[in-house]
């Protein structure tokens, strides 16, 4: 395998983790432990805990485990021990260097890929371990600074990314004037009401890719699509609050998201290329609300693809020809079970798709998912340093020939784009709407 970049990069202190650290003691942070576990977590945690038996199965799953050279402290297990199994067993009587410690691995070492729970005899559940933990870290005041500074941009401006109020309507519009340039009679119809679809994104498009919904508004008008967005919040279908531990605030974006489509009266949700805003809006929010199910149907954009190839309502000109490889987002795989869709996209777009190993289900995680990304600089090289087997995984299917992979996800994209700059290994990452877009017959089009 190519050897990684020469960077000399000085770990950045965290001041938001050492500023929350000081500010607790003992009796603080067994009140919070014991009421958490006490009032929070039911049987399922105590389930877990006593059905483990420390077998260690689910440690080869794990990609920090396997790129640490099996170091123990980076298992699933090793990882569990060394943070809810100590609460447990101390009764919560622990101190803030602990706190400090545990607030790390469940922030930075742990993505809730939920890659072990399938190695696990049992079914246990890492991820919801983790993510009690970093609950606790939350309601102690100790969450990374990065990370919560994200989760106050949604509690202030329900998104992501400090995008303004006046922000939003006037990108789309610039993006429509854009896309007019191409298809004179396209629009991306607001607050259009009993469209079929509202279509909602994550707040980086705006921020910093803006060309995907330009892209997206291409496709629609292409497939005839009977659509919409939000003028005002709740187009934003991202959850930061969710990784932070923060459910009162995750459950307050998943009902500004489904309050505004049930406003609009569309008849459907469909959702930009982002595995974390799916688990968020189909699995996480809605079940915080109480929802057994989102109260309106929401589809992840593979499916989105799915359908509208499947129909005929978009007719590729001439395939893709450079050999690709697809990487299987946690979220939307895994948690989502979109891999045979997202293989059936793939083979309707190129050529020649040359299979990852392992993958599906099985695949290795970016390592950027999990609100790991979000972070930030002071943990950009724990990330890095712990998905080299995943630089290992792309290396490989590179000598079989791919030279370009699709990462269905953004914070896949992130993540997968750092492996390859540090580690050298020259693929280049699109989305599934980038080659839609690129290679898709578009009546009515002004010719460049």
């Amino acid at each position: 395998m190519a050897e990684p970049a020469q960077e000399s990069e000085k770990k950045a202190l965290d001041e938001g983790l050492e500023v929350g650290i000081s500010r607790l003691n003992a009796d603080k942070i067994e009140k919070v432990i014991n009421g958490v576990i006490q009032g929070e977590t039911g049987a399922r945690l105590k389930a877990y805990v006593e059905t483990c038996i420390h077998c260690g199965l689910c440690s080869e799953a794990c990609h920090y485990y396997l790129s640490h050279d099996n170091d123990p402290h980076f298992s699933p297990v090793g990882k569990v021990k060394q943070t809810m199994w100590e609460m447990l067993k101390k009764k919560g009587r622990v101190s803030p260097e602990f706190i400090k410690r545990a607030a790390v691995i469940a922030h930075t070492e742990c993505n809730l890929c939920k890659r072990c729970a399938q190695y696990c005899p049992f079914g246990i559940d890492i991820a919801y371990i983790i993510s009690v933990v970093r609950r606790i870290i939350h309601k102690l005041g100790a969450t990374p600074l990065y990370l919560q500074d994200t989760a106050h941009s949604h509690s202030v401006h329900i998104n992501q990314m400090w995008v303004k109020g006046d922000e939003w309507p006037d990108t789309l519009q610039w993006q429509e004037e854009e896309a007019q340039a191409e298809i004179p009679t396209l629009r991306i119809p607001l607050e259009k009401e009993g469209a079929e679809i509202m279509y909602s994104v994550i707040a980086p498009e705006p921020k910093f890719q803006a060309q995907l919904i330009y892209q997206a508004a291409v496709i629609m008008d292409v497939a005839g699509v009977d659509w919409t967005m939000p003028a005002s919040i709740g187009w934003d279908n991202s959850d930061m609050a969710m990784f932070t531990g923060d459910n009162e605030l995750m459950g307050r974006l998943k009902r500004t998201h489904f309050e505004t489509a049930a406003r609009l009266k569309v008849k459907r949700i469909v959702m930009g290329e982002c595995g974390h805003a799916f688990r968020s809006v189909y699995d996480m929010g809605n079940r915080w609300l109480g929802w057994k199910m989102p109260p309106i149907p929401i589809m992840h954009a593979i499916e989105f693809y799915y359908e509208l190839l499947k129909a005929g309502k978009i007719k590729i000109a001439k395939k893709y020809d450079v050999p690709v490889t697809l990487h299987d987002p946690c979220n939307v795989v895994r948690g989502g079970g979109l891999h045979e869709k997202a293989r059936y996209v793939a083979d309707a777009l190129c050529e020649k798709v040359i299979e990852m190993v392992p993958n599906r289900e099985h695949n290795y995680c970016c390592c950027a998912g999990g609100g790991v990304i979000n972070c930030g600089p002071p943990y950009k090289m724990t990330r890095i340093d712990g998905n080299r087997v995943k630089a290992e995984q792309m290396f490989a299917v590179k000598t079989k020939g791919a030279k370009t992979m699709i990462a269905p996800c953004h914070n896949c994209h992130s993540g997968l784009h750092d492996i390859v700059h540090y580690y050298g290994i020259g693929l280049d990452i699109k989305f599934f709407g980038d080659l839609i877009y690129e290679l898709m017959e578009k009546p009515g089009a002004i010719e460049a």
